[in-house]
């Protein structure tokens, strides 16, 4: 009896570990750039004594979908969608580099290049800083160019470029925080052939469908690992009682 609620109980447990990461990808549905979390069930053995015939399932997140949302054209000429596979390199909050493919960028009023969650965006030389202009260009490889402020257009300038990196896929993995990193922790080489379009985004590559279906799965899942908790303690009671009644 206790192996069957032991079951029941990992089981139920796993499910909504599951529910919690298709729920992670519902939430971030319109996210910029965003990613969906790839989860699997895996059998495991209940050991100890007696038969090896109960099995009991564990949830596992089992990486990323690779795939690229789609393409929304805004105009803004700081936002910048990946042409592609590769990341935007930026530095998180304890200085190191990491990298997203959220291209919302803004400057803010000290001349830094931020992303939306106010992360510095790397150049070639760290931290990218706009002089005071009146117009902004992206080019496809990253550089970006400006007419300073009170100048005509035929003085535009080159600025900075932006560090963009094309890792291998199982050579970086993603944090708590969203961001992507190498396994290793070194900074990843730039990309030449890593590309950027401006003035648009790239939508979250959430499959909103497969997320509602799977909820509906998951919930269904759920409420049979309960019941079998319920099935499990009504005959470890009818058990007692009649082991009561033979007395």
């Amino acid at each position: 009896m206790d192996k069957l609620l032991y079951v029941a109980m990992s089981g139920a447990k796993e499910t909504l570990r599951a529910q919690a990461a298709n729920t992670h990808n519902l939430a971030n549905s319109s996210t910029t750039g965003f990613k969906a979390d790839l989860s699997a069930f895996q059998s495991r053995a209940v050991t100890g004594p007696g038969y090896a015939s109960r099995v009991y399932a564990t949830d596992q997140t089992v990486g990323w979908d690779h795939g690229i949302g789609s393409v929304q054209q805004t105009g803004n000429p700081l936002d910048l969608a990946i042409r592609g596979q590769g990341f935007l390199a930026v530095q998180d909050g304890s200085g190191k580099e990491a990298y997203t493919r959220a291209g919302d960028l803004h400057v803010d009023p000290t001349g830094q290049l931020l992303t939306a969650t106010g992360l510095p965006v790397l150049g070639d030389n760290g931290p990218i800083s706009i002089p005071p202009s009146t117009s902004i260009t992206v080019g496809a490889d990253g550089t970006i160019s400006i007419v300073p402020l009170g100048q005509s257009p035929q003085t535009a300038a080159n600025v900075a470029r932006i560090k963009l990196v094309n890792p291998p896929p199982d050579t970086i993995q993603r944090s708590p925080d969203g961001l992507f990193r190498t396994n290793d922790g070194t900074p990843a080489v730039a990309d030449a052939a890593t590309t950027v379009s401006s003035g648009s985004l790239e939508s979250s590559n959430v499959d909103l469908a497969s997320c509602m279906v799977n909820m509906i799965e998951l919930a269904r899942r759920y409420d049979l690992q309960v019941k079998a908790l319920h099935t499990a303690e009504e005959d470890g009671a009818a058990s007692s009682k009649l082991l009561q009644t033979s007395g």
